[in-house]
């Protein structure tokens, strides 16, 4: 039976059950943590903890947990369904709706699921994307957070999907890229890593971060900066990150072919890089 630590303990996961008058079920007012373990190891936890707490405290949502805490809950989840190689999802909300804020006590719930992979095509071959039809408000106080708001994201992540592509880039109200429904996003042009800064304002992925470090340390030159759809329309090579699908190539924009419509050289690098890295930090000695 699938185990889920709820709170603060692990119960079955049809024992599992939270409050009708969860503020995170009626509202929204929540945050989640996407997060990958290879080897019996979480991938960058300490940067997926980091950004909780961040996001925790810039929206108010109470967390009274430590990292020490969450980090013993997420391992206690992946050796308790006995998995090595999980897709995990952390989900912290505001709690039970109480009339004395003092009295309210957050819901934490931790799952893990095995680990299944993006087809092997999409990377050999790379992905289609389309345009998104929406756009990010620079000034909607919860884009930059990974909340539990995400229902236009799945929106239009179903709409790119009927669409037959792998994902909708979303640009804000002013015409600037900003970043996939569950996805960052890079540019190449010139052999230069071009990507939109996370003041635009776009979720500071973790594997974004990876994939920026990886680019130092190659000598890959790294542009941080305010992109258009002609920017967009005019790279050589363009990819997606999340810490599930990793490096993912994007080789058409609609019905625009990006660059010579095939995995690009700097693209490939980073994709190697990106798997080499998984496995080094997640090493079963670690």
């Amino acid at each position: 039976m699938e185990k889920v630590f709820l709170n603060d303990r692990l119960v079955d996961i049809n024992r599992a059950h939270i409050s009708v008058t969860d503020s995170g079920f009626l509202y929204g007012a929540g945050l989640f943590e996407t997060m990958r373990a290879h080897n019996g190891v979480v991938f960058c936890l300490k940067d997926h903890l980091d950004r909780l707490f961040f996001s925790a405290n810039s929206l108010s949502i109470d967390n009274p947990y430590d990292r020490t805490y969450l980090s013993r809950a997420i391992y206690k989840v992946l050796q308790a369904n006995k998995l090595s190689d999980a897709r995990l999802r952390l989900t912290l909300t505001g709690g039970p709706m109480a009339e004395d804020e003092q009295q309210r006590k957050p819901t934490l719930l931790i799952a893990a699921v095995k680990f299944q992979p993006y087809t092997s095509e999409y990377y050999k071959k790379g992905v289609m994307v389309v345009l998104c039809p929406y756009r990010q408000n620079v000034s909607e106080p919860i884009y930059g957070h990974k909340t539990t708001s995400y229902f236009s994201r799945m929106l239009a992540l179903k709409w790119a999907h009927q669409k037959k592509a792998a994902e909708a880039l979303w640009f804000t109200v002013d015409n600037r890229l900003a970043e996939g429904c569950i996805s960052n996003v890079f540019l190449v042009k010139d052999s230069a890593l071009l990507t939109p800064p996370i003041r635009t304002p776009l979720l500071a992925g973790v594997a974004r971060k990876s994939v920026c470090e990886i680019a130092v340390k190659s000598s890959i030159e790294l542009v941080e900066k305010d992109l258009y759809i002609n920017d967009l329309l005019q790279a050589d090579e363009i990819f997606l990150t999340n810490v599930i699908m990793q490096v993912m190539p994007v080789t058409s924009v609609e019905k625009h072919t990006v660059g010579e419509g095939k995995v690009g050289r700097v693209t490939k690098t980073l994709q190697d890089k990106f798997a080499e890295l998984i496995e080094y930090e997640c090493r079963a000695d670690r």
